[in-house]
């Protein structure tokens, strides 16, 4: 209590202090404070009419178009009759003048006092005699971008009074310093109380604690203030907090995009990158990209990493942030990369793969033959081996035993190929058939080989497999199955004897698991790359029917990679062989 008190009594003293100063100075220098404050408001009276005037210009384009007569539209709102306004520009000549229809006839202005006080200080102001109209006004030009803006008044005795000091003041003075003594002594203990609230309200604010019940401030100015200042916390907390789920929730987006997105600072630092980013990478630079931190070294980014260089030494302005774009083909697929430098030097990089628009119109144009033309092979060779038993009586039995397993191996050809027509069309129109679940990927691959394992053994082929038994996916176990049994047949069948097939999990980071899958067999060809996932598209169709082939089982391995929300992109490995990359979901 004697602590508050002291405090008090400290604080009154000093505001009685204070006051009696204050009230001595303004006593002395009163009358001419007064009169630069009207003169002050009438200044802020003619430029809020400047700017007006300025802002209906530069909205309605009237610079430009030389309309400089619309601006008798807006004088209007004006409240005084005697406002007057004049667009005069850099070089003295009246644009416009509400006085006057013909203000084209007025001579130049670039000599009026409040003009050449405008040219050099941007606002200039006079009181004089208008040699136009012969009036009295008092004058304000203000400069503006391409011209002044002056706004006027006619000096009429209501302006001369509004500029004079009124004697009011002094006994306001007389009279507040009476009941000062008594005011001060209420105001320094509410102060004080408001102080000591605003106090305890900063160390929590300072702490991070919340200040959803804050006390209750004294019920003054200062209370006002406190209080406003807590709401102005709270509402900033709030929207700390809906700011960080917005940007989650963009991360999120981004993350599913398919577009590959990568943020930096402006020391090429990786802020963030999508894990398409980190698979296009790959695909391009023909190597298992870690992270995308040295992107910039690829050979294919050497102009974007130019362009990063040439604007590390220039400003860069928000409206305009410079650009670069650029076309990338590798492993027979097509990408649009660009970059984006922000005014801080930090950029963003994005990269697009457009090959699947370009397949998509392909298989559409080429879908209704290719079915037509595959259908079209197993039913002639039936209907060859049947015929000839029907027309030749005198075929020997075994000859028609012959004709019969023929046509049987044509009709399990048909089945086959029905099959996969029948999956890839259940696959892209009715793909909610397959439901996503936990999964061990470790044992489907291993499911796989075993049942492959008669073939694999006739091909004398190894197959390695380094997929950690704890990686669990979401997927379906059918089109898992499907996408790694399709992968293998197809190692082995054109990869020939004595094959080397590696399944790796080499990359396992943001919810994703990265697969390669690989041989070390003859190839692909680059000309074919683009188009080994095409629906019949066979590299060698001749010996792809001769080993069973349908034509279709890379196609039902990207569909199938599709559904499960990721893509599969080949390439031709330095070391030989072709290699297959794709991205799985983890499940926890």
């Amino acid at each position: 209590m004697i602590a508050k008190t002291s405090y008090r009594r400290k604080l009154f003293i000093y505001f009685l202090m204070v006051f009696l100063v204050f009230s001595s100075v303004i006593a002395i220098f009163q009358y001419h404070r007064e009169k630069q404050y009207r003169i002050h408001e009438l200044k802020s009276i003619l430029e809020t009419y400047s700017d007006i005037v300025n802002s209906y210009i530069v909205y309605n384009n009237i610079y430009s178009t030389g309309s400089f007569e619309y601006l008798d539209s807006i004088k209007k709102i004006f409240p005084r009759d005697d406002i007057r306004i004049t667009v005069i520009d850099f070089n003295g000549k009246v644009l416009y003048d509400s006085f006057f229809k013909n203000y084209h006839e007025l001579a130049n202005h670039i000599n009026r006092p409040e003009v050449q006080n405008a040219l050099f200080y941007n606002r200039g102001s006079d009181i004089r005699l208008s040699s136009s109209t012969n009036q009295d006004f008092y004058y304000l030009a203000k400069r503006y971008d391409k011209y002044f803006v002056r706004s006027a008044v006619v000096y009429s005795l209501g302006i001369k009074e509004f500029l004079s000091v009124e004697n009011l003041f002094w006994y306001f003075i007389a009279l507040l310093f009476l009941l000062t003594s008594s005011v001060l002594l209420f105001v320094s203990d509410t102060v004080g109380k408001s102080i000591l609230k605003l106090k305890d309200f900063a160390i929590r604010a300072a702490n991070n604690e919340p200040i959803d019940s804050p006390s209750k401030f004294p019920e003054n100015e200062l209370g006002v203030i406190g209080e406003q200042i807590v709401n102005i916390y709270n509402n900033l907390h709030k929207t700390n907090n809906e700011l960080a789920a917005e940007r989650e929730k963009l991360i999120q987006h981004i993350q599913v995009s398919k577009v590959g997105i990568a943020l930096f600072s402006s020391n090429s630092k990786r802020i963030f990158a999508n894990n398409f980013f980190v698979q296009y990478l790959s695909v391009i630079s023909d190597t298992h990209m870690v992270n995308a931190d040295s992107f910039l070294e690829i050979k294919e980014f050497a102009p974007i990493r130019e362009f990063i260089d040439f604007h590390s030494s220039y400003s860069i302005s928000f409206k305009s942030l410079p650009v670069k774009r650029l076309a990338i083909h590798a492993n027979a697929r097509f990408f649009e990369a660009q970059c984006i430098i922000f005014q801080d030097k930090s950029y963003e990089v994005s990269i697009t793969d457009v090959t699947r628009s370009i397949k998509e119109k392909i298989l559409k144009q080429e879908m209704t033959s290719n079915i037509a033309h595959e259908l079209r092979t197993p039913v002639s060779s039936i209907k060859g081996y049947l015929e000839t038993i029907l027309t030749h009586k005198d075929v020997k039995p075994e000859k028609v035993i012959y004709f019969v397993e023929k046509a049987a191996g044509q009709i399990e050809r048909l089945s086959q190929l029905i099959r996969d027509i029948s999956m890839l069309t259940k696959i892209e129109e009715a793909s909610g058939y397959y439901k996503m679940e936990k999964t061990e990927l470790r044992g489907v691959i291993d499911e796989v080989t075993e049942n492959l394992q008669s073939q694999i053994s006739v091909f004398d082929a190894e197959v390695e497999i380094n997929i950690k038994s704890d990686t669990f996916v979401n997927g379906n176990r059918e089109l898992l199955l499907s996408i790694f049994q399709n992968l293998i047949e197809n190692s082995l069948k054109y990869g020939g004897e004595n094959v080397k097939i590696h399944i790796n999990e080499f990359l396992n980071e943001e919810g994703k698991v990265f697969i390669s899958f690989s041989d070390n067999g003859p190839g692909i060809d680059e000309e074919h790359l683009g188009r080994i996932f095409e629906r019949f598209y066979r590299v060698e169709k001749g010996r792809a029917r001769e080993n069973g082939g349908t034509g279709l089982g890379l196609a039902i391995v990207k569909n199938a990679i599709e559904l499960h929300g990721s893509e599969i992109v080949v390439k031709r490995p330095k070391s030989g062989g072709v290699e297959f990359i794709f991205s799985l979901t983890l499940e926890s």
